[in-house]
């Protein structure tokens, strides 16, 4: 069965009500919850960027159903790996074997505050690399000392760790990212529905079995809203970023980066991509292409603050039956 999931999406919304939102997410039905771990908006127009790994301890805290899952943490620059296994394993603790550790290579936008630098997409890839290494050693619960290229770690070990671990899903793109990664992986996240992702990640040895075991796990964002013109409007303000593609906002540095970017993206042009506005039918036809490419796992994000409530308390649940009822 496909599950579908609730995006925690910190870029738009404060600490206090992201676990509002958890909470209610739950409630409403969804199976699973993604968060977002940023240090900056993608715009200023969306204004938030509350820590994550705080946010999701309260949501483990007040959640006792949904999965939970980083999507996506970049655990090389502004996070050392030691740092993120010790969360993670905190985090899978309270969330009583419901947590998920999403990693990729990062963004720009996130890891230059740090004054690391912003290394090229094949350092990026070493880095994550070695970082799923050390992530991996210091899960085991054994002293670990560590010299690589990128990362030391010297007489560690993380003392309180869950007895059925953490898997980790991996952010992918491309063939050769696949072949590296999908190996080192529990998971795949993807954020184009993609069926050749999902062909080459099952075609590659050693990787998991996406459908036997492994998921792949997909996002898409929505913008209901009982007015379709205000939906679009909310789109276009909050989620015009989105049009850039990835290879793009990988490596802007900054939200005024990002405005400048998009300042010629026109409201009809988001609507012609984010389905926008109260036709449920239109979210689960944009839905589907993800499940029918393979993936097992996609999580949705309403756009915006504003109607988060709303969309919750009357869309959400009649949403997931109509998705539930047309998926396989």
């Amino acid at each position: 069965m496909t599950r579908f999931g609730y995006t925690l999406m910190t870029e738009q919304s404060g600490p206090r009500e992201l676990v509002g939102y958890a909470v209610a997410a739950e409630e409403a039905g969804f199976d699973f919850e993604v968060s977002s771990d940023h240090f900056s908006p993608w715009l200023t127009e969306q204004g938030h960027a509350p820590h994550a790994w705080t946010m999701l301890g309260a949501v483990a805290h007040a959640t006792s159903r949904v999965d939970l899952m980083t999507y996506v943490t970049c655990p090389t620059l502004r996070y050392h790996p030691a740092v993120v296994a010790q969360q993670s394993a905190t985090l899978q603790l309270l969330a009583e074997g419901r947590f998920t550790l999403g990693l990729g290579s990062g963004e720009n936008l996130n890891e230059h505050v740090v004054g690391a630098g912003w290394p090229a997409i094949a350092e990026r890839q070493d880095m994550l690399a070695e970082a799923i290494e050390v992530i991996r050693a210091l899960h085991t619960g054994e002293l670990v000392n560590h010299r690589g290229e990128f990362f030391q770690v010297d007489s560690a070990r993380i003392w309180d760790l869950p007895e059925q671990g953490v898997d980790i899903a991996l952010a992918v793109a491309g063939d050769r990212g696949i072949e590296r990664f999908a190996p080192l992986a529990d998971h795949l996240v993807a954020v184009e529905p993609d069926a050749d992702l999902v062909e080459s990640w099952n075609a590659t040895e050693g990787a998991p079995r996406i459908g036997s075991g492994a998921r792949a796990v997909g996002q898409i964002p929505i913008c209901w809203d009982p007015d379709r013109d205000a939906a679009i409007t909310r789109a276009h303000e909050q989620f015009r970023w989105f049009a850039g593609g990835w290879k793009v906002n990988a490596d802007l540095p900054t939200p005024a980066g990002f405005s400048g970017a998009t300042q010629f993206v026109r409201p009809e042009d988001v609507a012609e991509s984010i389905p926008c506005g109260p036709d449920l039918d239109a979210i689960v036809e944009a839905v589907s292409d993800f499940w029918e490419a393979g993936f097992t796992d996609v999580a949705l994000v309403q756009v915006g603050d504003e109607g988060q409530d709303r969309f919750l308390a009357e869309a959400a649940g009649p949403l997931l039956e109509k998705l539930r009822s047309a998926a396989p």
